[in-house]
């Protein structure tokens, strides 16, 4: 039996002015290529399948259109929420999906424990496995809150908890074998959260704001294999090699950039753990960050654009002409992403065109600038000015929310839904640039196509 781990997808990102959507529309088209390839029984999605809660239509459109095609390959989709999802819209049709061979789980259900144990089957019906599919365990869903409570008391309130629903979940799985008199078929745990001892990055977001900071891998239960999302970076937990994250499918800041990104292949035999193969997800853009100097930005950024330029180079071997010259008509449009940070405590208003000037005949395309974190110390000593082109969106929104008290629980919740609140807005923007820009690459189509044709039939 045979399975394909992957999580944090975050369809719909917006990253610095940029949309994804080439990226993740590569991605999940190699997806169903490896299902396909590798005989794959089941695909788990260990959360934050979206970047928000409301996520830009063509990530939807883009989320229905991969689950009808894995259905065609006989495969089983698990598709459990995140922390960034929203579980009314992965609700909305997961009674649908059901029929496509696609289980949606979103909240964690302590007293529906049979819901969240589901059977992966082969073609005769028969279970191959059994998945405690537990998504992101929001505190509301498995404890009440008390006035009056400490901090600590809250922390181990939650950890005892979510330990308990792991256990509760497991446990019933463990009958279900029981009662199929099987021992050939394995247990599959899943989750979304971080543990203890994990190693992050700039894009991954505090879950338990104020409470529990990460949770112990010994909590976990005794499972054949626990399927983890939520941190970006594939990694081992607690030296234990069936506890794994996977990591998400693309860079989702700069500093992803440097590491590798996989999907898990895990394959069982007669019920046990039997190999983990790691499948490089291919780079489908160019992006990297650069510190340099002005004086030696030219030839940094030369050096990053000859190491990424076969990201730019696709073999159109098999390709018709026609799709030849239209395929390289959108590549000539990519161009290397660059973060840029200068080392100059130097005040410069005009950095930014600084930049642009000297790089103006590089095929790259400059997203953030910004001064080293010790340039930044040594202006915010001599200085008050804060220079905004050096700040994102999200980085300005976090600015402002820092001048508030966030000290109780109920403002922690405030904050929490402010943050889902500036999501929804930056989707919504996202989702009509994105909607204008695949109506005029699609005008750009039509009328290649038709140039095209009009040669060929005046050369005949």
């Amino acid at each position: 039996m045979r399975i394909i781990h992957t999580s944090d997808w975050h369809l719909g990102q917006y990253f610095y002015g940029k949309n994804r959507f080439f990226e993740h529309q590569q991605f999940l088209t190699w997806l169903l290529e490896q299902v396909e390839q590798h005989h794959v029984d089941a695909v788990i999605v260990a959360g934050d399948i979206f970047d928000t809660g409301t996520p830009p239509s063509y990530a939807r459109e883009m989320y229905f259109d991969f689950i009808a095609k894995i259905a065609k390959l006989n495969c089983s989709l698990i598709l459990l929420a995140g922390n960034h999802d929203s579980v009314a819209m992965l609700s909305e049709s997961k009674q649908v999906l059901a029929s496509l061979l696609a289980q949606v789980i979103t909240t964690a259900e302590p007293n529906n424990i049979a819901q969240q144990v589901i059977a992966i089957k082969d073609n005769t019906g028969a279970a191959q496995a059994l998945v405690c599919a537990i998504p992101f365990i929001r505190p509301r869903d498995v404890i009440n809150s008390e006035a009056g409570q400490s901090a600590e008391h809250k922390k181990q309130q939650l950890q005892q908890a979510i330990s308990e629903h792991y256990q509760q979940t497991f446990a019933h799985a463990k009958k279900i074998k029981a009662d199929l008199n099987d021992n050939n078929i394995p247990i599959i745990a899943t989750g979304h959260l971080t543990t203890v001892g994990v190693t992050t990055s700039d894009s991954v977001r505090d879950i338990y704001i104020g409470t529990l900071a990460a949770f112990p891998a010994n909590d976990f239960p005794n499972a054949d294999y626990i399927a983890l999302g939520h941190i970006h970076k594939p990694q081992i937990v607690a030296k234990s090699e069936h506890i794994r994250y996977c990591g998400s499918p693309i860079p989702l800041s700069f500093d992803e950039a440097k590491h590798s990104k996989q999907v898990l292949m895990v394959d069982f035999e007669k019920g046990n753990l039997s190999s983990i193969t790691g499948l490089v997800v291919p780079r489908f853009q160019a992006m990297a960050m650069v510190k340099t100097t002005l004086d030696n930005l030219v030839i940094d950024v030369e050096k990053l654009v000859a190491q990424h330029q076969h990201l730019l180079i696709e073999d159109n071997s098999n390709k018709s002409s026609n799709k030849k010259k239209l395929e390289k008509k959108k590549l000539e449009k990519k161009k290397l992403w660059l973060d840029i940070e200068i080392e100059s405590a130097d005040y410069l208003n005009d950095l930014h065109k600084q930049i642009n000037q000297l790089t103006q005949d590089l095929p790259i395309e400059i997203l953030l600038v910004r001064r080293t974190k010790e340039a930044r110390q040594q202006m915010a000593n001599s200085t008050d000015k804060t220079i905004l082109t050096e700040l994102s969106l999200q980085d300005v929104f976090n600015k402002r929310l820092a001048l508030e008290n966030w000290q109780t629980a109920a403002q922690q919740a405030q904050q929490q839904r402010l943050n889902t609140l500036f999501q929804e807005v930056v989707g919504a923007v996202v989702n009509k640039v994105v909607d204008e820009e695949k109506e005029q690459m699609s005008k750009e189509t039509t009328t290649q196509v038709i140039a095209e044709s009009t040669n060929v039939e005046h050369k005949q």
